[in-house]
């Protein structure tokens, strides 16, 4: 319901290859780790984004989206539901192309803002399962 196939292959595939990751840390073991190593294993330039600003994969992290000197195309979101709509707008702000919320990030309105603004948007779903599938 929250992303059809035409989306997620079009955020996938055109919208660029520039992700912030927000709530990606030096962690291993948070799953935003794994899914960012995923992206990079398919072409995504990943840009880690967490307060501690850690550099995760090889890449410099920023505290903030607003922080990151750079365009980035789409806003990978690894925060609680209540936290998501705030990363949400705060994409839409940079100038992003799109929003993905990971599996069990779920914010209707915050969908409706995204939307409303022109982005496309992806919530519930994870690009590191998405991704292989488009083959």
């Amino acid at each position: 319901m929250y992303g059809d196939q035409a989306t997620i292959r079009r955020i996938l595939t055109e919208l660029g290859d520039t992700w912030a990751v927000v709530g990606l840390s030096a962690n291993q073991q948070r799953a935003a780790y794994g899914v960012a190593e995923v992206l990079q294993r398919y072409g995504k330039r990943i840009v880690p984004v967490h307060p501690r600003a850690e550099t995760v994969h090889g890449e410099v992290g920023y505290p903030s989206l607003e922080a990151v000197p750079f365009e980035i195309d789409v806003v990978d979101t690894f925060v609680r539901s209540e936290l998501a709509g705030a990363v949400a707008d705060q994409a839409v702000a940079v100038g992003a192309k799109a929003v993905w919320f990971q599996l069990g990030v779920v914010d209707e309105r915050a969908w409706d803002r995204v939307r409303d603004a022109g982005l496309d948007m992806v919530m519930d779903r994870c690009p590191a399962i998405e991704i292989p599938r488009l083959g």
